[in-house]
């Protein structure tokens, strides 16, 4: 088993409203060769209060990825990544946007406001997980990652 330096374990924050895309990224998370501990919200404020660590997210820890869907109840996704990206305490955490949209716009604004990469969820289960462990792969296996 892989893991971030000195064993600990990977802590992924997942922002996702829909129930079937959240349990599609555990069980793929689960079948992976990373220790990791994957935070679930459903919404932009509570993401945004997971990462400031407000009301019951105070003893959370500071996530080393963020998996950001851009259509989010309360906060949409595209103010949460520019409110993260404006945050020196918080720009450096990869955020990888995994969301239906294909649109352009949407690519085009959240590469200017300093996503990492933008990819589309396929509908199709086996390639969602598939998508998912590419996305751990690169990001926690390949890629080095900023210490807190």
């Amino acid at each position: 088993m892989v893991t971030q330096e000195y064993g600990k374990p990977i802590d992924i924050l997942l922002v996702e409203d829909n129930p079937g895309d959240s349990r599609l990224a555990i069980e793929a998370l689960k079948e992976s060769k990373l220790r990791n501990n994957l935070h679930i919200v459903t919404d932009g404020m509570e993401a945004m209060d997971f990462l400031y660590k407000r009301g019951k997210y105070v003893q959370v820890p500071r996530p080393d990825l963020i998996l950001l869907d851009l259509n989010l109840p309360k906060k949409d996704g595209r103010e949460v990544l520019a409110e993260i990206k404006a945050d020196p305490g918080l720009k450096r955490i990869p955020v990888v946007i995994l969301t239906i949209s294909k649109a352009e716009e949407d690519v085009l604004k959240t590469y200017n406001l300093h996503a990492n990469c933008f990819i589309t969820k396929p509908l199709d289960l086996s390639q969602f997980v598939t998508v998912v462990k590419s996305i751990e792969d690169f990001w926690l296996t390949i890629v080095k990652l900023p210490s807190h």
